[in-house]
């Protein structure tokens, strides 16, 4: 008999990640009767941050009408956790209070993802983290003491300063007079000062990302995450300018160092995590290992003989601090038996890690085709790959 753990990511579009991992349990219990199978759906801070953590504890989904990227509504899904349901190994990673007793769980996507854009919709000049801050403020006044901010997907590259404005931050023209439109990049010329509340936002808030990126340079937000927002090459050294110059402000208006920009993710979710850690006191967590941490996943690995984990696409950039990147160098670290599906692959560095690598997907399938057929794709693996 043999113990097998199956910790799978979100397939995009698709599957979450709990629901990738009951397709892929239901087909080894067919295949394998007599194996036990654990499951630990896993996030990194993007799509499915909050409905894997927030089902972990047993918690509220709630639910609020906020202002999505380009100013629609948009119904924003958050969760609502009992602290005392947290594993202890997640606790001590976030290094809350301990007199706190509720913890909201915001996925920043979910408000502001780029998701929620039409394709040809798609510009880092228009699009607004103002949901964000909607959202936190809702978590708020629903009896939430502290906030953990799942970063990932997201539309925006406006520092989280659209956040900030829900939040009581204000931004000044040269005569001093607000500006009342939101404040996403195409209105920061405008800007002449930021001013943050008399009241200072005082939940503990943690950001949770993998990304290491600082805020500007050629490996900043805008250059490596602008062009997948839409931001055309000619405009980014005028975009750059400004996000130098509105971060620069921020730092006055929070009495903040300006080497705060050079700061390791602080460039995540297009200078979402700068504009949250100076604006809000938030702290930065890696959301792989916080994940790991939650669903306690070191000791479900450790007592596992085989491993089944996977995503929509792997590549290489899911060695870069993505869950089912990480669990897999474990495996291989930790010499255990490992199967990865994901819907697609692309290169992999590593070619022991790319013999365990499977793609699910028919050659030539289209991608709604693949789409629709994901789960039943998994399933076909699984019977393929491990029935006796």
């Amino acid at each position: 008999m043999k113990n097998a753990l199956i910790a799978f990511d979100k397939f995009k579009d698709a599957l979450t990640a709990h629901q990738a991992c009951e397709a892929a349990a239901s087909a080894l219990a067919q295949a394998q009767p007599s194996w036990q199978i654990a499951t630990s759906p896993l996030a990194d801070g993007g799509d499915g941050f909050c409905d894997t953590l927030t089902r972990l504890c047993d918690g509220e989904f709630l639910d609020c009408q906020v202002r999505g990227p380009l100013g629609q509504t948009t119904t924003a899904r958050y969760g609502l956790v009992e602290t005392a349901r947290i594993s202890a190994a997640a606790a001590q990673r976030l290094a809350l209070p301990d007199s706190l007793q509720t913890l909201a769980i915001v996925e920043f996507a979910q408000s502001s993802g780029i998701a929620l854009v039409p394709q040809e919709q798609r510009s880092p000049w228009t699009t607004t983290s103002y949901g964000l801050g909607q959202t936190i403020a809702h978590a708020q006044e629903r009896g939430a003491q502290a906030i953990l901010v799942g970063l990932g997907g997201s539309a925006t590259n406006d520092l989280a300063l659209g956040a900030l404005q829900a939040l009581g931050y204000r931004f000044l023209d040269s005569q001093g007079q607000d500006i009342d439109t939101c404040a996403a990049p195409e209105t920061w010329q405008q800007i002449a000062r930021i001013q943050a509340p008399d009241a200072r936002f005082d939940l503990p808030l943690r950001i949770a990302c993998d990304v290491e990126n600082p805020l500007l340079g050629e490996n900043g937000a805008t250059a490596v995450f602008g062009p997948q927002k839409g931001l055309k090459p000619e405009d980014f050294p005028t975009l750059e300018a400004e996000m130098k110059r509105l971060a620069a402000l921020l730092c006055h208006a929070t009495d903040a160092d300006l080497s705060t920009m050079a700061t390791p993710g602080s460039g995540a979710a297009g200078g979402a995590a700068f504009g949250l850690m100076l604006g809000l006191g938030g702290q930065l967590v890696q959301g792989a290992e916080l994940v790991f941490d939650w669903s306690d996943l070191h000791s479900k690995l450790d007592a596992a003989d085989l491993v089944i984990t996977g995503e929509g696409r792997f590549d290489a950039s899911s060695l870069q601090g993505k869950g089912p990147g990480s669990l897999a160098t474990l495996c291989l670290d930790r010499n255990k038996e490992l199967l990865v599906l994901a819907g697609s692959l692309g290169t992999l560095p590593n070619s022991e890690l790319a013999s365990k690598a499977r793609a699910i997907t028919p050659p030539g399938t289209p991608l709604p085709q693949a789409i629709a057929e994901t789960e039943s794709n998994i399933r076909a693996a699984i019977a393929q790959e491990l029935s006796p």
